[in-house]
């Protein structure tokens, strides 16, 4: 089956919700509007049973189909935050909220997932419940492990939930997904040298902690160099280097630094942390210095379910043939793993054409992939609740 007729008849109107969120971003769990925006559009659908203020800001709504026997329940979800970005593409629906941006497409997805609750309302051609997921947080604030704490898959009996994200670079309406890690989990580090300050022309007098930082960033890279298996995957990049002077004749006392570790394995990732560790402290002391680290573990890896993608590979090949079963992992991060960490499911790439990647100021959702998105959606749950 290819793009449903009724999102072809939609997508006009669909793409209206887009460009309408898209011109009120609102960044982490600061969503109201887009929230009301949801609870709105979801209720002129018909759809009454609706929570709102789950994982603070999230709403959920759910959707019973023809029959109810199957005493199953779907779970879809989408994300509704933007970024700290000032935009600069252009569009005559850019941005009226300076410096946020919705650079991710995480408009779309919410655009996406309306359009299949207006479908699955209309038609309701399946044997269960859809719980219909709007999340506010996925950049960096952790939203989708704050709606689990909240009780989303318990207190909403479900039993499989399934998301999707725009993938830059890919035909448009293309499919992407692979079985296991699908992105990273993202860690982040916070490190301190303290040396002794001095004058740049006498450090024989000083302990100079910029030599030891740049040390240690070089030393760090033998994590994945000489650390890991080969056939691991792990990512050490320090982001920002900076020390308590920027005078061009002292030597300063304290230098900080912060980065990111990804990987994909569990058992790498408590490996990386380990000799982040220890390779940080012991170059720091080998030049005088002493060294503190801040270590956050952030989101885990996005592992999808065997069997939950085939499910949802099978369903995007109904709507578009040659879907991409194998696609490479991404050291990106994304907070569905939480989501996937309590109940089976899959996380699908959604083809996005050409242009600038996400979190960039000129990237620009496409609208084209609309139909597709939302026609997987309803896929998703017309196989896997069919009626009888």
């Amino acid at each position: 089956m290819p793009i449903k007729n009724r999102f072809a008849d939609m997508h006009a109107e669909i793409t209206g919700w887009r460009h309408h969120l898209h011109q009120y971003p609102e960044l982490m769990f600061e969503v109201h509007e887009t929230a009301k925006f949801v609870e709105k559009k979801l209720r002129s659908f018909g759809i009454t049973d609706i929570t709102t203020g789950i994982g603070r800001t999230g709403v959920v709504a759910v959707i019973e189909g023809r029959n109810t026997g199957s005493g199953r329940t779907i779970g879809l979800r989408a994300d509704m935050d933007a970024l700290p970005i000032e935009e600069a593409t252009g569009l005559e629906y850019a941005s009226k909220n300076s410096g946020v941006m919705h650079a991710c497409g995480h408009d779309g997805h919410t655009a996406i997932l309306l359009g299949a609750a207006q479908y699955l309302a209309e038609t309701r051609n399946f044997d269960g419940r859809v719980v219909l997921i709007f999340q506010p947080a996925e950049e960096g604030g952790g939203g989708g492990r704050e709606m689990c704490k909240d009780g989303l898959m318990d207190r909403w009996s479900i039993d499989e939930v399934y998301g999707l994200h725009n993938m830059p670079g890919t035909e448009v309406g293309s499919f992407h997904i692979r079985a296991g890690a699908m992105l990273a989990a993202t860690d982040e580090f916070n490190i301190t040298i303290t040396g002794k300050g001095g004058h740049a022309a006498a450090p024989h007098e000083a302990i100079d902690p910029n030599l030891a930082a740049a040390h240690v960033i070089v030393a760090l890279q033998s994590i994945a160099s000489r650390n890991v298996d080969p056939l691991g995957q792990v990512v050490v990049s320090v982001c920002m280097l900076r020390s308590d002077s920027e005078a061009f004749n002292i030597i300063p006392h304290r230098v900080t630094m912060k980065g990111t570790v990804r990987t994909l394995d569990a058992a790498v990732r408590d490996l990386a942390e380990q000799r982040l560790a220890e390779i940080v402290d012991l170059t720091a002391r080998a030049h005088g210095c002493t060294a503190e680290i801040d270590y956050e573990r952030g989101y885990p890896a996005t592992v999808n379910h065997d069997a939950n993608t085939d499910y949802a590979a099978d369903a995007a090949e109904a709507v578009t043939p040659g879907v991409e079963r194998n696609t490479p992992p991404i050291m990106a991060g994304e907070d569905f793993s939480f989501m996937l960490e309590e109940r089976p499911g899959a996380y699908i790439q959604l083809g996005n054409g050409g242009g600038f990647s996400v979190h960039h100021p000129e990237y620009q959702f496409n609208d084209e992939a609309i139909p597709a998105g939302c026609s997987w959606f309803a896929e998703v749950v017309e196989r896997r609740l069919a009626l009888a």
